[in-house]
């Protein structure tokens, strides 16, 4: 069976759900294919009396038992829900393909089965971490406990839907809450189908609620909702910026921010070039660079700069550019016009103002919103091709003489999300990983692994908190600190 299809004759599930059911509603906001640029359907718009709906059913699913329920029940519940997800692998990545940049032919075996294993690994996790005890005196027993939150908020980005849902549901029903969840209102689909998958998982109706809508309103509303006992958000700095600000308008709570990037690559003359090559490629290429931990700043010994240049350039060749509804295509689309346009304009300036363009610099001549991998080099420091995060297949190459300067350069005054590091020299490499700014350090290679028990996160302006790993199961709880006289 073939995973290609016709983007016309695709179901969609309009609507919100809210108690295991499917609420529907009119479109609102206008959703166009990446792929060809065709209005195809209008995404639902959820205000605050739709949220607090799907909150006050997250508040009575989670007090019927969830949390307090065997944590081996919720493992075998999460598991089950976990086989849905494969078994309906096909249908989820043509709703996934439809209208994000997710080529079909990437998701069955990477976004939707990476999915299945987070909710896996988290609900592995259920009867493994708890609270602990204290050294106190001996007529006495001090222990920590935990317990759930009650409600978690979340709120996930467009670039990798369905993986970006498991992230927040995976841990925080591991850990015993329920979730009101929006995804992107540009791209709604997948995740819907998801929340109904668990219904027939045996996860109970109501701890699982999808609501769809705009970040200012939806999202605003879900963030703000006094009973919404923690958020979880991955997406801008400005939007999490946002988030902040709307949480301290209307209570305290605690949250995890997963924001943006403008990771550097550091790459020392003795590196491995075809291997460092490979990597930054990849990097940059993979969603055409629509991703917060793209490497997309290059920073190169001077004597290997050009070498290393000439590498990337032969590697920065789209592969099989196409709509995101055939199998075969490798390099997708950018997600609208409005995002095309401002990488182009960023590139103009660069361009503007004496940054060499190595290879690409244009759109791509085809239908949609396609970008062609672009390398700048001669750039100054303050460029806004070096300062912005672009979110595109953009690279910049910067020079460095010595090892000071390498770490210089790559100190970004907002950003600390990722880093790489190409060295032979174990010591060097050890030395940079100390002194460079980011929560998460690559060393001979670029992006993240399949091993879920890795947590990932930003320092500075890139977050707060982490996903994945214990830390992320821990962040769904919140722990009671317990004294008892004997």
């Amino acid at each position: 069976m073939t995973l290609s299809f016709d983007p016309d004759c695709i179901a969609l599930p309009l609507g919100h759900v809210i108690d295991g059911q499917l609420i529907a509603a009119e479109g609102v906001l206008p959703i166009r294919r990446p792929s060809d640029a065709a209005d195809y359907a209008a995404c639902p718009q959820a205000d605050a009396a739709m949220v607090d709906r799907a909150v006050q059913s997250a508040r009575r699913a989670q007090a019927a038992g969830w949390g307090a329920a065997m944590p081996r029940e919720r493992t075998r519940a999460l598991c089950a829900w976990a086989d849905l997800i494969e078994a309906k692998a096909p249908t989820l990545a043509r709703l996934e393909a439809l209208s994000s940049t997710r080529p079909v032919g990437q998701l069955v075996a990477g976004d939707i089965a990476v999915t299945a294993e987070q909710i896996r690994f988290f609900a592995e996790m259920a009867d493994k971490e708890g609270g602990d005890l204290g050294p106190t005196r001996d007529a006495a027993l001090g222990m920590t406990v935990t317990e759930p939150w009650g409600v978690v908020g979340a709120i996930t980005p467009w670039n990798f839907p369905i993986s970006m849902a498991g992230w927040k549901l995976g841990p925080a029903l591991a850990a015993g809450n329920a979730v009101v969840l929006k995804p992107s209102e540009m791209t709604p689909f997948s995740t819907i189908i998801l929340a109904q998958l668990a219904v027939r998982a045996g996860i109970p109706a109501g701890l699982v609620n999808v609501v769809l809508g705009c970040g200012p309103v939806t999202g605003g509303a879900i963030t703000g909702h006094p009973d919404v006992a923690k958020v979880s958000f991955t997406g801008s700095t400005g939007a999490g910026q946002a988030i902040m600000a709307n949480i301290a308008r209307t209570g305290i709570k605690p949250m995890t921010l997963e924001l943006g990037g403008k990771s550097p690559q550091i790459v020392f003359a003795d590196a491995d070039l075809d291997l460092a090559a490979d990597a930054i490629a990849r990097s940059i290429m993979a969603n055409a660079g629509q991703a917060y931990v793209a490497g997309s700043r290059v920073i190169a010994h001077r004597t290997i700069a050009d070498d290393l240049a000439q590498r990337l350039v032969a590697r920065m060749v789209p592969d099989r550019p196409g709509p995101t509804w055939d199998a075969a295509t490798v390099y997708g689309p950018i997600i609208s016009d409005r995002q095309l346009g401002r990488i182009d304009a960023i590139v103009a300036q660069a361009r503007a103002q004496g940054a060499t363009t190595l290879t690409g610099g244009a759109r791509m001549d085809r239908p949609g919103y396609f970008y062609a991998p672009t390398l700048l080099a001669g750039l100054a420091p303050d460029s806004p091709a070096i300062l912005q995060e672009i979110f595109g297949p953009v690279l910049t190459l910067q020079t460095f003489d010595d090892d000071d300067q390498a770490m210089a350069l790559s100190d970004h005054p907002t950003y600390g999300l990722c880093a790489g590091i190409f060295t032979r020299d174990l010591s060097r490499a050890m030395r940079a990983m100390r002194r460079v700014q980011a929560g998460t350090v690559w060393i001979n290679r670029y992006g993240r692994s399949r091993d879920h028990i890795l947590p990932t996160g930003g320092y500075r302006q890139s977050g707060l908190g982490k996903d994945l790993g214990r830390e992320a199961y821990r962040a769904n709880r919140q722990s009671k600190t317990v004294l008892i006289d004997i």
